[in-house]
């Protein structure tokens, strides 16, 4: 496949990263380098998005923190950014609800369409017209992709993905194009990043909505990164949701059984608390030394 023939795609991650671990990073690397190795698509950027703090979950410290926490994890990154609309709601919102904000969020911004799983577009996603006209945005970014905007301030920095090529330019969707140019089309998706876990709890009954789990499948589409040796295609096959999209889930495959795939938050939390060596196996220093500095965790539950 050509290049622009590839359906470019932005990971979004949603999740409490309480605090964010060397797996949750990894799972992004593995996501792309999987995604990348299948010939079918482009990872562009990925999108971390913590949770509210209404979300209720025990144990859970201030989403003030957990975004440090984010940004120092990906402050070495070119690709992944740390996005705090999620956070900075009046309440807890669902996926659902963070897959069309950054969908509605992208299209705003850079004037492109978003194509769903479900009903790609037929009107130039991104595209360069073929008579040299100059881009529409002059391009002098640094390799691969950067994330930029600013929508108010009360929402802080929401950052958007866009790639890096310069024949590239962004197409309003209301744009007059014109009879004398042609556009080269590619797709641009924003798929759910996960591990098998949340996957498997799309399977307990009056967990999810049947609305949210048909766009968040249906529509945006999932990339799952399996822990621990789960078996996806059995827990795909206890959901009729599931199995109609199933088309719609691409399982990152590995070979390797690598040590970041069982990391967890509860386990990293558990480590602080007892004062285990291991916990740098877990976490990244700047990370560790937020926590420590913060006093977050040590004497904390679960």
């Amino acid at each position: 496949m050509t290049e622009t023939s590839k359906t470019h795609v932005i990971l979004l991650s949603c999740g409490s990263f309480n605090p964010v671990t060397k797996g949750h990073i990894h799972m992004f690397e593995k996501a792309r380098e999987f995604l990348h190795k299948t010939g079918r698509f482009i990872v562009i950027g990925g999108i971390i998005s913590p949770v509210h703090d209404s979300y209720g979950k025990p144990g859970l410290v201030s989403s003030r923190h957990r975004l440090t926490m984010c940004q120092l994890a990906v402050q070495s990154s070119d690709w992944i950014r740390v996005d705090p609309w999620e956070c900075y709601q009046d309440t807890w919102q669902t996926t659902c609800s963070v897959l069309e904000h950054h969908r509605d969020l992208m299209k705003r911004v850079t004037g492109c369409i978003l194509s769903n799983v479900n009903t790609p577009s037929t009107t130039p996603v991104i595209g360069q017209p073929q008579n040299q006209t100059p881009p529409i945005y002059q391009n002098h970014m640094t390799p691969s992709f950067k994330l930029w905007g600013k929508i108010g301030e009360s929402l802080g920095k929401i950052c958007c993905v866009r790639p890096q090529m310069e024949r590239f330019t962004f197409v309003d969707e209301n744009a007059n194009l014109g009879t004398a140019m042609r556009y080269e089309e590619i797709e641009l998706r924003i798929l759910l990043l996960c591990g098998s876990d949340l996957l498997e709890s799309f399977c307990i009954p009056g967990l999810w909505k049947d609305s949210d789990m048909e766009v968040i499948v249906g529509d945006f589409g999932i990339v799952v990164v399996p822990r621990d040796g789960v078996d996806t295609e059995r827990i795909m096959n206890h959901s009729s949701i599931l199995r109609k999209y199933k088309d719609n889930i691409v399982t990152v495959k590995d070979a390797t059984n690598h040590p970041m795939s069982i990391v967890s938050s509860t386990k990293s939390r558990l480590a602080l608390q007892h004062g285990d060596g291991h916990v740098v196996d877990y976490l990244s220093q700047p990370v560790i030394d937020y926590i420590l500095q913060s006093q977050l965790y040590i004497n904390a539950s679960g």
